[in-house]
């Protein structure tokens, strides 16, 4: 597998919202695999293999922050205090402005806070950025 068709984890509790991230893909031709969690408890499921919901490692997850069970926040200090789990780039994909919350996430190592725009054309070019920047990026291959 090369770079650019590394793993992508969407962690969206919103179904609008995931429908849109998978239509943005479609009209990018992106053609990444993208797994689905509705929450962080379902994420750490599948990124940890518990209950036979083990997913191929993402490099790339893309984060809502208010969600049921666990948030995003929650979700990545797990994730940053796991040694196997703490070096995957995270993109909060948020309708979030709170300063705040922008806070804790940059303190948590976030690769980028992006605003969920209103328009479909604006959400596209959005994924269209995040599709450069994994394209352009070295991962290590130890995963």
């Amino acid at each position: 597998m090369n770079d650019s068709m590394i793993n992508i984890l969407l962690v969206e509790d919103d179904e609008v919202d995931i429908m849109n991230v998978q239509r943005a893909f479609k009209r990018n031709h992106i053609e990444n695999p993208l797994y689905i969690a509705h929450d962080g408890v379902e994420a750490l499921e599948m990124l940890l293999g518990i209950g036979g919901r083990a997913i191929p490692f993402p490099r790339i997850i893309l984060l809502d922050i208010n969600m049921p069970r666990m948030g995003g926040l929650e979700f990545l200090e797990n994730i940053r205090k796991n040694e196997l789990l703490k070096n995957i780039s995270v993109f909060i994909m948020t309708t979030s402005n709170e300063e705040n919350d922008k806070l804790k996430a940059y303190n948590l190592n976030v690769a980028g806070y992006i605003l969920k725009p209103l328009s479909m054309e604006s959400f596209v070019a959005a994924v269209t950025t995040l599709q450069s920047y994994w394209k352009l990026c070295e991962f290590p291959t130890n995963h």
